[in-house]
């Protein structure tokens, strides 16, 4: 019997703001909620801030003021529950495990069984198929993402983030993980959440796309991706595609140029 998906949450973030140590506001308050089996892909300049509101989501960074509600709870009971997985720039992969010992002990944390068929299509998936009894070591930075990629799925969390999943991948399997992933995490409703720099990336991903301005993170713009699926080929160059990218670039430039602006009049 296949094993049952966490109920996909919402996510409300209130008022959410962030200041570092030394005075670095890296989030200005935002108001924002990811809607429940939705794919939202957050879009910015780098340094805008866009991993440290993903890192909040997570429970993994504490606001300065204002909340994050994961289904009406906070993050840390989501994460008790074994409700939420993520995938960051770093992998972050046990060295001494291979990549399928990494898989079974995010299942056996997560108190999942370990079914190893499950495991294996996990791994074929992200184009590890002969890498499953490798070791982190032994991996590309590519494949090394793609490993942990698999293990925040194999979990089916009913929250999915993720940092930059495809940064270290090549080209090539880049464009075959956008259109199979989705797939995956569409199908067992999961909630997504998305940081990427690469807007044509965010517009084939994701069914909504926020862009935030520069450091400090506001929102520039709130874009709906209401294209049909799947996005690959012709579908990715349509005029309607053309003209949801075109727009994430506008509000991308006028985030920008609104910041420049007072440092000029300086």
């Amino acid at each position: 019997m296949e094993r049952d998906v966490t109920p996909p949450p919402d996510v409300s973030c209130t008022a959410l703001a962030k200041t570092f140590e030394g005075g670095t506001r890296a989030v200005d308050p935002i108001d924002l909620t990811f809607e429940e089996g939705q794919t939202t892909a957050l879009v910015g300049p780098s340094g805008c801030g866009k991993s440290t509101l993903l890192r909040m989501v997570a429970g993994l960074d504490t606001p300065t003021s204002g909340t994050v509600e994961i289904g009406g709870a906070p993050p840390v009971s989501t994460l008790r529950q074994a409700g939420l997985s993520m995938a960051f720039q770093d992998p972050s992969l046990l060295p001494w495990r291979t990549v399928r010992g990494n898989i079974e002990l995010a299942l056996k944390l997560a108190r999942h069984r370990a079914d190893p068929a499950e495991i294996d299509q996990l791994i074929a998936l992200v184009g590890l198929d002969g890498f499953a009894e490798t070791r982190p070591a032994e991996l590309s930075g590519g494949m090394r993402q793609r490993a942990a990629i698999a293990r925040a799925l194999a979990t089916r969390p009913g929250l999915l983030l993720l940092d930059e999943p495809f940064g270290a991948v090549d080209e090539l399997t880049r464009r075959q993980l956008s259109q199979d992933l989705p797939r995956i995490w569409e199908a067992r409703g999961t909630t997504a959440i998305l940081v990427t720099h690469s807007v044509s990336e965010a517009v084939q991903l994701s069914d909504r796309v926020i862009v935030l301005s520069p450091r400090p993170a506001t929102i520039m713009d709130d874009i709906t991706i209401d294209l049909p699926r799947p996005r690959a080929g012709p579908a990715a160059r349509s005029d309607a595609a053309t003209a949801l990218t075109d727009r994430v670039f506008a509000a991308l430039s006028k985030g920008m140029a609104e910041r420049s602006a007072p440092m000029a009049a300086q």
